[in-house]
């Protein structure tokens, strides 16, 4: 169920992302659903292998370097996309960050009900 949940999260949020970036697009709907499964997936067996490979540079950023980690997954689930287009990683580094904030919030509505 969790996993159902962060899959529509992601998805919302990845619409919103189109919304708020023009170095974001989508061809279609379809492509943001397929997206964001992807974007769990990747969060799910990417992102440990990369926050551990990545800790003596997290530490020595005072944590700054998650930002990059963050900005790497989510271009990583675009390329693995068809139907997905990120413009630059500078793109991928903003809408991380935006993700991060907007994730969380939406995924508090959720567990409300």
């Amino acid at each position: 169920m969790k996993l159902l949940i962060q899959w529509l999260v992601n998805a919302i949020s990845l619409y919103i992302l189109d919304i708020l970036f023009s170095g974001i697009s989508f061809t279609e709907n379809k492509a943001i659903i397929i997206t964001a499964l992807l974007l769990v997936f990747v969060n799910a067996i990417i992102k440990p292998i990369l926050k551990l490979l990545s800790l003596p540079l997290t530490i020595i950023t005072l944590g700054l370097f998650s930002f990059i980690v963050n900005a790497i997954v989510l271009q990583t689930a675009f390329n693995l996309s068809s139907g997905a287009m990120i413009d630059s990683f500078s793109t991928a580094i903003f809408a991380s960050i935006i993700l991060a904030i907007i994730n969380p919030v939406i995924e508090d509505l959720f567990q409300k009900k």
